[in-house]
């Protein structure tokens, strides 16, 4: 009898480990099974480490690689300009969808798994825009971003230079054709931002410092401040605020960053979003820095967004777009919805949250110094009837290097609240070269949306 007891007790422990067990993986199961199934050992899923299952599209529906085939699109220009947010096959752009939408291209759900035959994962990029962005940088590396700063849709993302997924190319070291061809410069990168910076500038003196829209700048072309000479492009003469900023002196906003301080134009770079990383749709942005000195020449060259200034592009268009929503914007997301192969069973996605900028006022304020930029310098033909709100930076990066060539802005309109950036790396002026090219991208917007 004592026997059966014992041998009673431990059939009932064992029972009890093996449920214990059961739910320890049910909970796991549910944790973790998506983790599970996306790991590329799954060769049910997988092939050569990359997905087998599900498709990649635009927001339209145009597919830019199906996984089950290993194909990419027919269109070799749109294979190019969508390198960096579709993917390579050898794994080598980690910011990619295929790298990092891997559980919503195989559609895993909890019931079936990946027998569904996997996901169409739709992105928010629009790929007649993604086309015209890679031609207008042409031959130049730099990249191009556009977002609906409403909604948050990041409609353009073209980072060059780039090559045909379809067709790799045999890449050598030292080769100058493909430098840094896996980083994604919209999203990965940094870099000198040059007379962009001031509007940051602009906004802390808006702030902090009384009787500025009745003040004046006097430019004979250069400046001493702290033993160092600030230089301008030519002697601007007589300014108020806004006309300095529309011709970009130097020597106006190296003065009002010196009165401002270091300090400050730090912590207004900070509630910019350029010194923190970001994420977008789950992929992390690079942080820009600022570095406070203690020299005023430093100082004075930081205003201008010089010295050891840098900033992310994609950072900089939020700004922008925060700037147009007058303190408020979504911030950008590439992450559209997920359905079916069927198109069934829509899994929206949207975006990750809201960015606040400064206040109102002095959105408001600088929104209409940056038309009046491009009213009074740049000129509102280049963008026909859109009422466009913009920067140009030419951003020194070196004695005897070409300027990096910048042009960041927004379109002031409830109908088409579109911000971008454009960089065009080692290019010259910021309006001719970058501006030029935003043009051509916004108006190819205006003609779609």
């Amino acid at each position: 009898m004592k026997q059966v007891k014992q041998r009673t007790l431990l059939i009932y422990i064992l029972l009890l480990l093996f449920l214990a067990g059961l739910a320890a993986y049910c909970v796991r199961y549910v944790a973790l099974g998506g983790r599970w199934a996306s790991f590329s050992g799954n060769l049910g899923a997988f092939e050569d480490g990359l997905p087998a299952l599900g498709q990649i599209v635009d927001r339209n529906g145009v597919v830019l690689y199906d996984a089950a085939a290993g194909a990419y699109s027919e269109n070799g220009t749109l294979r190019r300009a969508t390198l960096h947010a579709v993917g390579d096959k050898a794994g080598n752009i980690s910011t990619s969808a295929l790298q990092n939408f891997r559980k919503q291209l195989l559609g895993y759900d909890l019931l079936t798994g990946t027998a569904g035959g996997g996901g169409r994962v739709y992105l928010t990029l629009d790929s007649r825009l993604q086309t015209a962005a890679y031609e207008a940088l042409g031959s130049r590396k730099g990249t191009i971003g556009v977002y609906n700063y409403k909604t948050g849709e990041l409609l353009c993302m073209v980072s060059t230079p780039t090559f045909d997924p379809a067709d790799p190319p045999t890449i050598q070291d030292g080769d100058a054709r493909y430098d840094g061809v896996y980083l994604n410069r919209f999203l990965s990168s940094t870099f000198t931002p040059g007379s962009v910076f001031k509007v940051v500038t602009a906004a802390a003196a808006l702030e902090k410092l009384e009787g500025l829209e009745t003040r004046t700048f006097q430019c004979t072309g250069s400046t001493v401040i702290g033993g160092d000479t600030i230089t301008c492009p030519s002697a601007h003469g007589t300014m108020d605020f806004a006309g300095a900023l529309a011709k970009s002196c130097n020597c106006a906003f190296a003065h009002l960053a010196v009165e401002l301080g270091g300090e400050t134009l730090s912590q207004y770079a900070q509630e910019a979003g350029l010194l923190s990383s970001h994420t977008v749709s789950g992929i992390s942005t690079a942080a820009g820095s600022y570095v406070i000195s203690e020299n005023d020449s430093e100082i004075g060259w930081s205003g201008v967004g010089q010295y050891e200034d840098l900033a992310n592009p994609c950072a900089l268009m939020t700004m922008m777009g925060t700037i147009g929503g007058r303190g408020t914007a979504q911030e950008p997301y590439l992450l559209d919805k997920v359905t079916s192969m069927t198109g069934t069973a829509a899994r929206s996605t949207g975006s990750s949250g809201k960015m606040h900028l400064w206040s109102a006022d002095t959105c408001a304020a600088l929104a209409e110094m940056l038309r009046n930029n491009v009213q009074t310098v740049y000129g509102q033909s280049r963008f026909g009837d859109l009422p466009v709100c913009a920067k140009s930076g030419t951003a020194e990066v070196g004695q005897g290097k070409t300027p990096h060539s910048w042009f960041a802005g927004f379109v002031d309109s409830d109908t088409l609240p579109l911000a971008f950036v454009v960089l065009a790396e080692n290019s010259g002026g910021g309006s001719s070269v970058a501006g030029s090219m935003a043009a051509k991208v916004l108006r190819t917007a205006a003609e779609l949306y």
